[in-house]
């Protein structure tokens, strides 16, 4: 990943802003999609959360940059996003401790067989949970970043 995609905050200085993704070939089942992006390597016992996205209508295959933007609202209508690991509603870049490495970024997109209904104020554990019970079918783009 680039600068673009590094976080503004917590000591890094990016322009935070979401990759452009597009994808193709989804089940013909498909209800939604739910795009699921965390790190690993952080120095966490959890992971990091850095973009969970439901109910992306089936009919949509892009996402553009800069799409998980809190504020610009620029997600397809119908899309929810949850509360990241930053506090944040929407896309939070990447911001690995200095000095620990390369970190690698999963963006996962799942093909759901059904929209989710999540409860307002829902974990992002609970979120991945429900994700990953409706799944269909699922790919992940990794991307890397290190500072």
């Amino acid at each position: 990943m680039s600068k673009t995609h590094e976080f503004n905050g917590f000591g890094c200085t990016g322009e935070d802003k979401s990759p452009e993704l597009s994808w193709s070939d989804a089940p013909n089942d498909t209800k939604a999609f739910a795009l699921m992006v965390h790190d690993a390597d952080a120095p966490t016992d959890s992971s990091w959360w850095h973009w969970q996205v439901i109910n992306i209508p089936a009919s949509v295959n892009k996402l553009a940059q800069n799409a998980g933007h809190p504020k610009n609202n620029q997600l397809p209508k119908g899309s929810i996003q949850i509360t990241n690991d930053y506090g944040i509603k929407g896309f939070g870049g990447a911001c690995p401790p200095k000095g620990h490495g390369i970190h690698h970024y999963r963006f996962t997109l799942y093909a759901l067989k059904t929209p989710l209904n999540i409860p307002k104020g829902a974990s992002s554990a609970l979120v991945s949970f429900q994700v990953k019970a409706n799944a269909i079918d699922s790919t992940t783009l990794e991307a890397l970043y290190k500072r």
